[in-house]
């Protein structure tokens, strides 16, 4: 990876190649504008980390640019202005619209080096602290001494030396995007940004705008992919990318180069992708609901996540590690988990996953009021205890104790099976009394672990 990539813009020609000289020797990527047209061509191209802009050009001025590019959604990166006679009230201008420092004519090296390696820590600090606010707060760290977790650990630890994309095939609730986000870590794009892309909370009629940008007279507004170059791109439940949006992806990842909604030219994209999905992408492929070409391209490297209930052996040390991470992170009191505990857990089926045991970790830790976690509320935060489970209908009960999402999940599996039972097995028939659309109902059916030709047998 490169220290940075930087843009000198003056209508200098000996100013713009002494300092892409110099830069050039301190490992930067330098590209050079003459003016601001230039200037705002190689911004659409390229996503530079600090900009160097002279004040005094002769189509637009450097303060007229600034102010363009701060009225457009904010300023891209650490500014610095270039100023050979500039004036106090120049000075002041600058620096209410965002300008990070000024470098003055003619130029010191000494000056020019330290002011751009302040901006461009300052720029990655702040990359960095955006981040961290769009990352869900879960541990990255994967978890367990179990032969599966050794040898998944085995794996991302070789895969971190590589650029080389991914498919991670797990359970709901695994712990895909941890991992993702600890390769990421491990890996020589750390310091770029790791940018998630969930398909299934993309709004339809966005969902081009959101992946790829938009490009128009107001600007330009960089899309995920976009945002994530540098650094990894997250592709969470990729089966839920529609048809079209398969189309364009695969196409952008092929030629590693996106183009905007409303642009015409395209940008480079450097990105490492990391696919994940519960479903089945062999079956989908054959059934002509996922492009077969675009599995190819993410299938570089398939990685198997195990679900919790085949490495059981993991549990007593998750308990452990979820405590002390909810301790120290919500300063909520630490309790202990018990052997006779770890037991009952052991044996539990973990529907939901590494999500589900840690959803559970911090009810406990919330709810408790003695040190040691007992048996008894171990059994009411599951939902098998008394008062935490009303009856509800016929042969099945509603757990209150769960989250929301979980608790429709668990209805709406009781209530497919059931109905699918009454209609022989037949999903045709199946989706006609529910009212969903065939291939939607084969997609739920699946993530709820139905197995429709399981019930098709017994009937």
């Amino acid at each position: 990876m490169a220290s940075g990539q930087i843009l000198v813009v003056d209508d200098e020609p000996d100013i713009r190649s002494l300092i892409k000289e110099i830069l050039e020797d301190e490992g930067y990527q330098v590209s050079t504008a003459e003016n601001a047209e230039a200037a705002r061509e190689v911004r659409r191209q390229s996503r530079p980390d600090v900009i160097l802009l002279d004040i005094w050009m002769p189509d637009t001025d450097g303060i007229s640019l600034l102010r363009e590019w701060a009225e457009r959604g904010g300023l891209p990166c650490p500014v610095i202005m270039i100023s050979g006679h500039g004036t106090v009230e120049t000075a002041v201008e600058a620096t209410r619209l965002g300008a990070y420092d000024f470098v003055e004519k003619p130029i010191s090296l000494a000056k020019l080096l330290l002011t751009v390696e302040r901006a461009f820590e300052a720029g990655q600090l702040k990359r960095e602290n955006e981040g961290l606010k769009r990352q869900v707060p879960v541990p990255l760290e994967p978890v367990g001494s179990s032969r599966p977790m050794q040898a998944l650990r085995g794996q991302l630890e070789r895969l971190a030396g590589h650029d080389t994309w991914l498919l991670m095939m797990g359970e709901p609730g695994s712990g895909k995007e941890s991992l993702a986000r600890w390769l990421h870590e491990k890996s020589a794009r750390r310091i770029g940004p790791f940018v998630t892309v969930a398909p299934g909370s993309l709004a339809r009629e966005h969902a081009t705008q959101a992946l790829f940008g938009l490009e128009d007279s107001g600007g330009v507004q960089q899309g995920l992919l976009e945002q994530a170059n540098g650094g990894t791109l997250f592709l969470d439940e990729v089966a839920e990318l529609d048809p079209e949006l398969q189309l364009r992806l695969s196409s952008t990842l092929e030629r590693r180069e996106l183009i905007r909604c409303g642009g015409r030219e395209p940008v480079n994209l450097d990105i490492r992708v990391v696919a994940a999905t519960a479903q089945d992408l062999d079956n989908l492929v054959a059934a002509g609901r996922f492009r077969e070409e675009l599995y190819y391209q993410l299938k570089v490297v398939p990685l198997a996540v195990p679900a919790l209930r085949e490495r059981v052996e993991d549990v007593p040390e998750l308990l452990q590690y979820y405590a002390d991470f909810f301790a120290n992170r919500d300063k909520l009191p630490y309790r202990l988990f018990p052997v006779a505990v770890q037991n009952r857990l052991r044996n539990y089926g973990w529907p939901g996953n590494l999500r589900e045991l840690r959803n559970l970790v911090q009810r406990l830790l919330i709810l408790g009021s003695v040190p040691e976690v007992d048996l008894i509320e171990v059994e009411q935060a599951l939902g098998h205890g008394a008062g935490t489970r009303a009856p509800r209908g016929e042969g099945f009960d509603i757990d209150y104790g769960l989250p929301l999402r979980e608790a429709r999940e668990q209805f709406e599996r009781v209530y497919l099976l059931r109905q699918l039972h009454e209609a022989g097995g037949s999903v045709g028939k199946l989706a006609k009394v529910v009212g969903m659309e065939r291939t939607h109902l084969y997609r739920k059916l699946r993530d709820l672990g139905v197995d429709v030709k399981a019930v098709a047998r017994e009937d």
